[in-house]
């Protein structure tokens, strides 16, 4: 497969020290694809080498066909929205939108009309004139993202653009961002360590991790087929458990103990996401707290799935349901239910088989 935008086996880092390591990727003309994962995994790097802020060491970048990973910022036809919005304080909102049409020769006719046009899509009409120190964060991040769309780049860079905003406004603009990318037919590509802002904006989502791809996929895909432990924890489905099971095409088997009684565990739909090969097997079950359930500990129960005994720790009520801190021998799992319990209950944590990603045990 080869994209508008390719990216193949490439290296880069600072100085002496490597940050990415073969990393390949193609993104289609038109799409959106999110680089996810915490701080330290190579996302921005990646971003930055596209945009030719970090020089790549080994590989090749092409926009539309061509080789750029040689070529200077200036050269690549890509447009880059920092975090920190990187406006000039100086200029008004129309001249810092206008500023890459006037460092490109554009016309003084032309560049007034793509910045009248583009004051108008961003919604900022009437405030061309206006210093852009008197504007809100959010005004000021719609600034950015025009300053990058007038250029009409062949790629637009998106570094966490969102993450210096209020959470509300953070929604709103998610919205925004993405209709606009959608309505121009702009490729974009998204970097962010919010696993809600990737999915909500992404057609595709990559996972990264110690300066490597560790999945990529739609938004569905990643969420409920993660591809390894990593993925699984960072997508939400933290809450870890070893079993020992036996593990058959058509259903997993697990091993009785003092707080995981035995269950059978149907594979495919509707059952467990198990990436391990058949037969007995040392397991670690990932899943979310939001998907499990609590009952009263000996309560009779006609659901399927994987059971753990334990004792509430802590309860808070972070809204719609209560959030319980469960003791499981010496692990503490966080479940959501409607039902408050007590600090103190014996309970029962209910895991539909759905909800269950199994592993390999690494250890």
């Amino acid at each position: 497969m080869s994209g508008y935008l390719e990216i193949r086996e490439v290296a880069a880092g600072y100085g002496q020290t490597p940050v990415l390591a073969n990393v390949s990727l193609d993104v289609a003309q038109g799409e959106l694809v999110a680089l996810l994962g915490s701080s330290g995994c190579g996302k921005t790097t990646l971003l930055r080498a596209v945009s030719g802020f970090v020089p790549v060491r080994r590989g090749r970048i092409a926009i539309a066909g061509r080789d750029v990973a040689a070529l200077p910022p200036e050269r690549r036809n890509a447009a880059m929205v920092f975090q920190s919005y990187a406006l000039w304080p100086h200029m008004t909102v129309a001249q810092n939108i206008g500023y890459g049409l006037k460092l490109r020769g554009v016309s003084r006719a032309e560049a007034t009309r793509r910045i009248e046009a583009m004051l108008a899509l961003l919604r900022l009409d009437g405030l061309g004139g206006r210093d852009v120190t008197a504007l809100s964060g959010g005004q000021r991040q719609r600034v950015a993202l025009g300053r990058a769309l007038v250029v009409e780049p062949a790629v637009l860079l998106l570094d966490e653009p969102l993450s210096n905003l209020d959470a509300r406004i953070r929604l709103d603009l998610r919205h925004e961002i993405r209709s606009l990318q959608q309505s121009l037919g702009i490729t974009a590509v998204h970097v962010t360590h919010d696993r809600e802002e990737a999915m909500v904006m992404a057609d595709r989502i990559v996972v990264m991790n110690a300066g490597a791809i560790a999945q990529v996929g739609r938004p569905e895909e990643v969420y409920h087929r993660p591809a390894s432990p990593f993925v699984a924890a960072f997508m939400g489905a933290d809450n870890a458990i070893r079993l020992d099971a036996v593990v058959t095409r058509d259903v997993v088997r697990v091993a009785g103990g003092e707080h995981v009684p035995a269950a059978e565990l149907p594979v495919g739909a509707g059952g467990v996401h198990v990436a391990a090969a058949e037969g007995p097997a040392a397991l670690v079950a990932h899943f979310r707290g939001e998907a499990a359930s609590l009952e009263a500990a000996g309560a009779a129960s006609a659901r399927a799935g994987l059971t753990l005994r334990g004792r509430v720790a802590q309860v808070s009520y972070p809204g719609g349901q209560w959030r319980h801190a469960v003791d499981v021998g010496r692990q503490r799992f966080l479940v959501d239910d409607e039902t408050r319990f007590e600090v103190g209950d014996a309970v029962a944590v209910r895991i539909p088989p759905a909800a269950l990603h199994l592993y390999p045990d690494a250890a």
